[in-house]
């Protein structure tokens, strides 16, 4: 079986990381016999320039069909100026895919400390999975936009917070058995609709993971003060997209973070969590991390490749550990050179 991958390369710099992390996915397919064809398709600004609709019906038709899609990145300034927005695709895209649960690792490589922009002790261990929410919330509830007056409605279901927290409780299991659930339920009906859910589940189904609840600004502030005591940070989906963020600068770049949306089937989305950064785009000198990890997600979740997928993680973190990398991470290598360096580390 060949399984079919539809690819997006989108804005920025996105096609010149969906470049590296195909051609690292290619080599691990080789390896270990997995068999991909990737199919590409515009998305985001370039389709609203081509076709005036940031998801084409095609696009659209193609990531129902496939057994996993990859972005690159959307979105850029030029498209800030009225009309249609790319931003709109990629959560219509989410949507239709039906994809809820949105997982980025956080980890700080052993001897890399110095990346970091925290003290070395401080990120030192820092090992954590982000889970956030990703079809409710704010960015689908009801909106309202004026001159002197708008709102955005944030709206969470009982049923929204479980099967969330259900991911969040099962995945801490084959870690380190910790979940800290992030809210703002001194404030906010939705967090406590969303605490109360959580506990209840938790109660019945898993006791044996530890639970805790930090209020979403306490947590800003301990993500920074230690990193390193956190394993399963689960979240809603303003939340997590503010705190992965910042998280993500913990091991030394945004560029080196991935991620993984998935729902109920093995199809998901995998993307790297930076954006476009049209400033270097079509310079080579993009950090191509962040995409080739995503595609060692989508290997692992969408694929069923779990060799694969640690065979890639492995040969990025040799690689790094060698000394070479992209001038974020203090690296003398090009987007394309740095990606071929992994490409020919990935091994049996």
């Amino acid at each position: 079986m060949t399984f079919r991958i539809a690819f997006l390369p989108g804005d920025g710099v996105g096609p010149e990381v969906a470049a590296a992390a195909r051609r690292v996915m290619m080599r691990a397919g080789e390896i270990f016999g997995v068999p991909m064809k990737f199919e590409d398709y515009d998305f985001g600004g370039v389709a609203i320039d081509r076709h005036g609709d940031p998801l084409p019906p095609e696009t659209l038709t193609e990531c129902l069909e496939a057994d996993a899609v990859f972005l690159g990145a959307v979105g850029g300034p030029k498209w800030d100026k009225g009309g249609p927005r790319p931003e709109t695709g990629l959560l219509a895209l989410r949507k239709h895919l039906g994809v809820y649960a949105n997982l980025r690792p956080i980890r700080v490589m052993p001897g890399k400390e110095a990346l970091s922009p925290l003290k070395e002790e401080t990120a030192r261990g820092c090992d954590i999975l982000i889970i956030r929410e990703l079809t409710g919330g704010l960015y689908f509830g009801e909106k309202h936009e004026g001159t002197e007056r708008a709102s955005d409605n944030c709206v969470y279901t009982r049923e929204e917070v479980t099967r969330i927290a259900r991911i969040a409780f099962e995945a801490a299991r084959g870690r380190r058995s910790k979940v800290t659930s992030v809210d703002k339920a001194n404030v906010m009906a939705t967090s406590r609709l969303w605490r109360a859910a959580v506990i209840a589940l938790h109660e019945t189904e898993y006791r044996d993971v530890e639970l805790e609840h930090v209020l979403v600004d306490a947590m800003a502030m301990k993500l920074i003060q230690r990193p390193a005591g956190f394993d399963v940070v689960l979240t809603e989906n303003l939340f997590g997209d503010i705190l992965s963020d910042e998280a993500s600068v913990i091991a030394g770049s945004i560029g080196l973070a991935p991620s993984a949306s998935l729902g109920d089937g093995a199809r998901g989305l995998f993307e790297p969590i930076h954006g476009s950064a049209p400033d270097i785009a079509g310079h080579d000198k993009a950090n191509p991390v962040g995409a080739i990890l995503s595609g060692a997600m989508l290997m692992r979740f969408s694929l069923k490749a779990e060799e694969a997928a640690q065979a890639i993680e492995r040969a990025v973190e040799a690689t790094v550990e060698k000394g070479f990398g992209t001038g974020d991470i203090g690296g003398r290598d090009s987007c394309s050179e740095f990606a071929e360096r992994i490409a020919s580390a990935v091994k049996r």
